[in-house]
């Protein structure tokens, strides 16, 4: 019996490495996106024959199709199990004086890179008349944050709500295909994520400044709680197996307390809260 095929981006660290982990230990053939190529040569060391790395930058179309054209030539008419949108980016900062630049490259991954990926990937999902092998799932990586707005990471936030957007309307498109799109939307997580663009120091001189740099402490405070990226992506194989999934999860520690209420408050009574939380005055 031939294995499942599943196609992962950005799997260098985080969710992405422990996914890939997570479903080569159930026997699945994983295809896993990495910018560099000493990633992609330790990955494939690491994993062994059932995983294949693809050296590919989300933002770059070319690249992207030639590595989705590696994949079909790979898997000819196995057809792909399933994509899992996973390569992210977050970089802190005040809307008011975060750079322009740092605010379309969140985009760039975060969205547009996904949007990329699926399209090139939904004809081996079984968006083609006359599909003949079972449809294909995609699970889109999303955040707390694609439904929860915190302060200081507003780019970041806006991506995740536009990544949710899209998730939802592209699965009532794909109705016609019987592909589903499904959100998994974790709270914080023991990634390198946010040690990469946390960094609050260019706005020490801003009215924001030690408003900042708890904003900052709590940040680390939360990813050192965050769950771990084995937990995550186990949940994630288990909605991948799932006969009938939900079309979001949230994922995340203290939930009752980080999600539930929070999701339950009014906007105004969530600003008071956020007001008060990091001396917002």
């Amino acid at each position: 019996m031939a294995k499942k095929n599943v196609l992962i981006t950005g799997v260098s660290t985080g969710i992405g490495y422990a996914t890939v982990r997570a479903l080569i230990n159930k026997d699945y053939r994983v295809f896993g996106s990495v910018r560099k190529e000493e990633d992609a040569l330790k990955l494939k060391t690491e994993f062994g024959d059932n995983f294949e790395p693809l050296l590919f930058d989300v933002t770059d179309n070319e690249s992207v199709l030639i590595g989705v054209k590696r994949v079909t030539e790979k898997i000819q008419d196995q057809g792909l199990h399933a994509l899992i949108n996973n390569a992210g980016i977050a970089i802190a900062g005040p809307i008011q004086f975060q750079s322009m630049d740092e605010i379309k490259l969140q985009f760039d991954v975060n969205v547009f890179g996904a949007i990329q990926v699926t399209k090139a990937c939904l004809p081996l999902l079984g968006a083609v008349p006359d599909h003949s092998l079972p449809k294909g799932r995609i699970i889109n990586i999303s955040s707390v944050a694609g439904r929860l707005a915190q302060p200081f990471v507003g780019s970041y936030v806006a991506t995740k709500h536009a990544l949710e957007g899209f998730s939802h309307s592209l699965r009532r498109e794909l109705l016609i295909y019987g592909i589903d799109v499904i959100i998994v939307g974790p709270g914080a997580v023991k990634t390198p994520i946010w040690n990469k663009g946390i960094n609050m120091k260019k706005y020490m001189d801003t009215p924001y400044g030690k408003i900042l740099e708890r904003f900052a402490k709590g940040a680390k405070k939360g990813g050192e709680k965050g769950l771990s990226p084995d937990q995550l992506a186990n949940s994630i194989v288990r909605i991948l197996e799932s006969p009938s999934p939900k079309t979001r999860y949230a994922f995340l520690n203290e939930k009752i307390k980080n999600w539930k209420l929070p999701m339950l408050m009014s906007d105004r009574m969530l600003d008071g809260v956020i007001k008060k939380m990091f001396g917002l005055k």
